[in-house]
């Protein structure tokens, strides 16, 4: 055994001073042994725990930048070229636009010409702070601005035409109807001078098949578009049926053809029924406009069903109408992820109100056609989609009257607003009403 040094008076000593005691040195050194073993074994645990540590930062570092170096080729469009460039694995799941290449990419405004946009003081702050709390390339902070357009069958003509107004600072969402037989005689295609020929056959030339109606809008009705989302008639009900369909009210029995009839009162339309219900129009009173009317209430009723879904709902639908191609849109994923996000936490029916372009029906060049109401139609963009800009006057619309003000037949459709919940509660003329002969 070994020894110890002690005071004497602690116990007995020889003549070198040491003291000695067997039994209680025995003890100690199994103390001093289990306490070595002890943090020997904290060493080795030390030492593995470093070892994994360091494997997982390493491995960080390198997925880090394995998803940020630049070696993607990503495929965009560029007015009417496809550009190819090098990006990151990370880039390309922000910036993916999976539905782009059908369309192109909308022509958006130089920095310098910010100040043709006549933002409110108000607005021009807010634009330095960027607290809509959204990262969407807005081209008027607070606002973001989607034109919707439903193509016939021919893929050439639009005959659904909404643009939706999201207002990210207000949260609340605005959407205005352009019929489309409205008269549009500096863009449309000449023989008919309807708005819908506008993308398949419209005047301008040298810009893409969307850009001419973008163009056409914003001039008309000045206001900015921001994105677009584009929608063959054949793919309706695709995309409702991804959803799960759309439960709805109708005010009336629809007989769309002999073997294709849809119930008066409550059901869930599939897709193939939705398509049936958006592009009936035979019977109504008022023809096209009759049928803009009852779109409403397909609206209210698909507004609710996307509401109710929630934000991991909604992407999972957006995932699968991309992955088909089911309709076209220059809206990345990101974009879309944060647009539903804003949908399913802040919108509610009640926020949202829609319009249609007030206006009368007439005739030109044996074709009939809606002469749009100008002075009107400006009260409502200045009214709902201008928040954030100066009010425009009419005369810097290119709205071409074919009835003039003051000789006007039909004042039916002027200073339209109507709150999508109360249409799906049948408490609007679109929700209670018997819109057919």
């Amino acid at each position: 055994m070994g020894s110890k040094k002690k005071n004497a008076s602690n116990g007995s000593v020889n003549d070198n001073m040491e003291w000695y005691d067997d039994g209680q040195q025995y003890e100690e050194d199994e103390v001093y042994s289990a306490q070595a073993e002890k943090r020997s074994f904290k060493n080795v645990l030390l030492n593995i725990g470093l070892k994994v540590v360091s494997v997982a930062a390493a491995a960080a570092i390198i997925i880090a930048l394995g998803v940020n170096l630049p070696i993607v080729a990503y495929r965009t469009v560029s007015g009417n070229e496809v550009v190819v460039e090098n990006i990151s694995y990370l880039d390309t799941i922000k910036r993916a636009q999976p539905a782009i290449l059908q369309e192109g990419e909308l022509e958006k405004p130089a920095p310098e010409a910010v100040d043709e946009l006549d933002l409110k003081q108000e607005v021009i702050e807010k634009q330095d702070e960027h607290n809509d709390g959204l990262n969407l390339d807005q081209i008027v902070e607070g606002q973001y601005t989607l034109l919707f357009m439903g193509m016939d069958e021919s893929g050439m003509l639009s005959d659904v035409n909404w643009i939706f107004q999201f207002d990210l600072f207000a949260g609340t969402m605005n959407v205005l109807q352009i019929p489309r037989d409205s008269f549009m005689p500096d863009y449309a295609n000449l023989s008919t001078g309807k708005f819908n020929s506008v993308y398949g056959s419209g005047q301008e030339q040298g810009v893409t098949q969307l850009q001419r109606v973008v163009n056409c809008i914003e001039e008309s009705f000045c206001v900015v578009i921001d994105c677009y989302v584009k929608l063959d008639c054949e793919d309706i009900k695709h995309i409702v049926d991804s959803v799960g369909g759309v439960p709805i009210t109708l005010p009336e029995e629809i007989v769309y053809e002999a073997d294709k009839v849809l119930p008066a009162g409550e059901q869930v339309l599939t897709g193939e029924q939705s398509e049936w219900f958006i592009r009936f129009r035979r019977e109504y009173d008022e023809g096209d406009i009759g049928r803009v009317k009852a779109q409403r209430i397909f609206l209210a009723a698909a507004m609710e069903r996307l509401l109710n879904m929630g934000e991991a709902g909604l992407m999972d639908a957006m995932e699968e109408i991309y992955d088909n191609e089911w309709l076209a849109t220059d809206l990345s994923l990101a974009e879309m992820s944060m647009l539903a996000d804003f949908a399913s936490k802040r919108l509610t029916l009640d926020s949202v109100n829609i319009f249609m372009v007030p206006g009368e029906g007439a005739m030109w060049n044996g074709q009939s056609v809606y002469s749009i109401h100008k002075n009107e139609t400006i009260d409502i963009i200045n009214g709902y989609f201008r928040p954030y800009q100066n009010e425009v006057y009419p005369e810097e619309s290119t709205i071409t009257e074919l009835i003039p003000e003051g000789q006007y037949l039909d004042n039916t459709n002027d200073g339209n607003k109507e709150n999508l919940d109360d249409i799906s509660n049948g408490d609007t003329d679109a929700g209670r009403q018997n819109i057919y002969s």
